[in-house]
């Protein structure tokens, strides 16, 4: 039986339409710019689909906006944000890989965002671009394995039989006879590198475009971070004899002209770091053995600090756009 009232939109769902705006307002300006340098003919026809869909969003969302007479965030325009005409940053191979990551990202944002959501046009909105977006990511996951760039995650020998653990041990790290880590310890770690060797790439080319000195210090900061996590993780992973994934740096061209504005370099870089420190989390949930679990812990605690430093970067340039909030019964009350 359909609902006759319309309800108002609650705090979940207007924040993650706020954030979704955001997003793909930013998207938007990546997409074009990479569209206008990309050479390979299949990777800018995935582009094309990535930027039609970012506009297409926001083109809903501000409709939705609109009806309930809520003012849609400002977020970031081609006029004032990015180049499109700057000469190239990032290599095709590395623009392709970007996007799979970004769609794999943006299928767990919307993912969460309809389990919790409950009127329909925002569930159908949110329903919608997961579906979109996880084509978008089938689409680059396939074209990076049809050119061979695509780097599969190591291999597990079958077990004889099915096993229950037996031993205290089974949680050990630190000190005696560690056991072998669990695929879901493997999977963690392998991912977490395959993130920030791609999070890598991309600071090392904000640094180079970055105006403002500030600011590319913080990128620097980013990529020396990064490159420890990526060093860490990867010695785990070494012990057992297992695969790390690929570096993207070399990706990155040597192009120092204005390509992004600081604003978007800053958004990007500290919701890049927002998305880490929530699958460092969900490592952390998954990692039975101490020393990982402790690992994973140190880690986040290092990148919290990193992102509230950018915060306050941003605050200070008057680039840290106010998301909803509830009322200040305060200043209410004072006024």
């Amino acid at each position: 039986m359909a609902t006759e009232h319309n309800p108002k939109l609650t705090s979940v769902e207007i924040t993650q339409m706020w954030s979704a705006y955001m997003t793909n307002s930013l998207s938007t300006c990546v997409f074009k710019y990479f569209l206008n340098g990309v050479e390979d003919q299949s990777v800018k026809e995935i582009i094309q689909f990535a930027l039609d869909l970012s506009k297409t969003n926001n083109e809903i969302l501000k409709e939705l906006f609109e009806r309930e007479d809520y003012p849609a965030p400002i977020g970031f325009s081609e006029k004032e944000d990015v180049d499109i005409h700057a000469p190239k940053l990032f290599s095709d191979s590395y623009i392709l890989n970007n996007v799979r990551d970004m769609a794999g990202i943006g299928m767990n944002t919307y993912g969460a965002c309809i389990g919790l959501t409950a009127r329909d046009d925002v569930y159908e909105f949110f329903s919608n671009c997961f579906a979109k977006t996880n084509r978008l990511h089938r689409l680059a996951n396939n074209l990076m394995l049809e050119k061979g760039i695509y780097i599969r995650s190591p291999y597990l020998q079958a077990p004889k039989k099915p096993e229950y653990v037996k031993k205290q041990g089974f949680l050990t790290g630190w000190f005696g006879e560690r056991r072998p880590l669990t695929g879901m310890e493997i999977t963690s770690l392998y991912a977490n590198i395959q993130r920030n060797t791609l999070g890598s790439s991309t600071l090392i080319g904000f640094s180079q475009v970055a105006q403002s000195k500030e600011v590319k210090k913080f990128t620097i900061r980013g990529k020396e971070i990064a490159a420890k996590h990526i060093e860490i993780f990867g010695s785990l992973l070494n012990e057992e004899s297992l695969p790390t994934p690929m570096s993207w740096s070399s990706e990155v061209t040597e192009n120092t002209s204005f390509v992004f504005s600081d604003k978007l370099i800053m958004f990007e870089t500290t919701s890049l770091i927002t998305t880490s420190i929530g699958y460092y989390g969900l490592a952390l949930a998954q990692s039975m053995r101490r020393d990982l679990s402790t690992h994973f812990t140190r880690l986040t605690a290092e990148i919290m600090k990193y992102a509230e430093d950018g915060a306050n970067i941003m605050i200070n340039n008057g680039w840290f756009e106010e998301p909803p909030m509830a009322p200040n019964r305060s200043d209410l009350a004072d006024g």
